[in-house]
C-alpha cells in the first residue's frame, strides 16, 4: 500500500479485497482526523453474501467502546425492526458510511457529532469495498449521512424513504436512522414510519 496523504481511506485499502483483510486495514485507517480521538475503527459486520446491507452514519459511543456497530440503543431499535419486517439478522451485514466516532467530549460525557462532507467522502471507499465484496440485494440506508454518502448530497430522506432506488446493481430503500426514533416527540409514530420503510425493503428481495 503507497499512502500519500491525500486519497482519505483509498491509500489504506488493501490489495485483497474479502472482509476479513478490509476489517484488518480499516483497523490502521488515518484517512481523516477521527482516527486519533476515537478508540477504535468500527467496521461492518455480518455474512459475505448477504442479502441486505443496512448503512448508518458512524458509530456511536457503545459501538465506539465494544468495536461493533448496532450495539447501543438504536441498535436495539433496528433489532426490532428487522424482526417485524421479517429480515432475518443472519442476513443482514451491517455497517455506517463513517467507521470511526465523531464526538465532543462534555466533562466524562461524549457527545455525537455529525461526520463532516470531509470526513464522510474520507471513509467512502471503505463503504464502495464492502458493497462490492458483499454484492447486497438490497442496501438500507439509515438517515442523512448514509444517504449523502449513497445517493448524492441532493437526496432527501424525508422525501423518498420507502422508495426504491437504484444503486449499482443493488436497490436502495432509505429511512430514517433508529437514533431518530429515540429522539422523536412521538416514537410510536417515528417507529412505525420506520418500520414501513423495512417492511418496504424486505418486500424487494
Amino acid at each position: 500500500m503507497v499512502k500519500d496523504g491525500n486519497n482519505g481511506a483509498a491509500e489504506f485499502l488493501p490489495d485483497r479485497l474479502d472482509l476479513n483483510a478490509l476489517r484488518d486495514a480499516a483497523a490502521g485507517c488515518e484517512g481523516c482526523d477521527l482516527y486519533r480521538n476515537a478508540t477504535r475503527t468500527v467496521f461492518g459486520e455480518g455474512p459475505k453474501q448477504a442479502r441486505f446491507m443496512l448503512v448508518g452514519e458512524q458509530p456511536g459511543d457503545q459501538e465506539d467502546r465494544q468495536g461493533h456497530p448496532f450495539v447501543g440503543p438504536a441498535g436495539r431499535v433496528l433489532d426490532r425492526g428487522l424482526q417485524e419486517a421479517g429480515i432475518e439478522r443472519d442476513d443482514v451485514y451491517l455497517t455506517n458510511a463513517v467507521k470511526h466516532f465523531s464526538f465532543t467530549p462534555r466533562g466524562k460525557r461524549r457527545i455525537h457529532q455529525k461526520p463532516t462532507a470531509a470526513e464522510i467522502d474520507a471513509c467512502h471507499p471503505w463503504l464502495d469495498a464492502e458493497l462490492a465484496v458483499v454484492k447486497p440485494e438490497v442496501v438500507v440506508v439509515l438517515g442523512a449521512t448514509a444517504a449523502r454518502s449513497l445517493l448524492g448530497r441532493s437526496f432527501r430522506v424525508t422525501q423518498h424513504r420507502g422508495e426504491p432506488v437504484p444503486l449499482g446493481e443493488a436497490v436502495a430503500v432509505a429511512t430514517i436512522h433508529p437514533s431518530a426514533v429515540l429522539r422523536a416527540p412521538d416514537r410510536d409514530e417515528a417507529y412505525a414510519g420506520f418500520l414501513a420503510d423495512l417492511q418496504a425493503a424486505a418486500r424487494i428481495a
